[in-house]
């Protein structure tokens, strides 16, 4: 599996298609895909999950400092809701921000 970037409306997309209650979001700060490679080379073959990371919904959380995991969603691959959070942790402390909040 490899880590890939994602804009909003795919990410929503497939949220939509595999979470049975969770509405989109409307906005982010980034979104990342994992996806499954069928053959090795550069074309991505699957998208087996995203994560959706935006600004805290909680008030006392949005401090400029933190960003929150607004949705994580996946197809139920082993190991892809830990590749996701550690790659949206690593993109967090990229970005500048001190924490990741779930």
């Amino acid at each position: 599996m490899q880590v890939i970037p994602m804009t909003l409306a795919e990410a929503n997309a497939f949220v939509a298609q595999h979470h049975r209650h969770r509405g989109p979001v409307v906005g982010a700060k980034f979104c990342i895909a994992v996806a499954r490679e069928l053959e090795p080379g550069p074309v991505v073959d699957e998208v087996v999950g995203v994560v959706i990371v935006g600004r805290p919904v909680a008030r006392p959380l949005d401090d400029g400092w933190t960003l929150e995991v607004n949705r994580l969603c996946t197809d139920g691959t082993k190991n892809a809701c830990s590749m996701l959070y550690a790659a949206a942790w690593r993109a967090t402390r990229a970005l500048g921000y001190a924490r990741l909040v779930t």
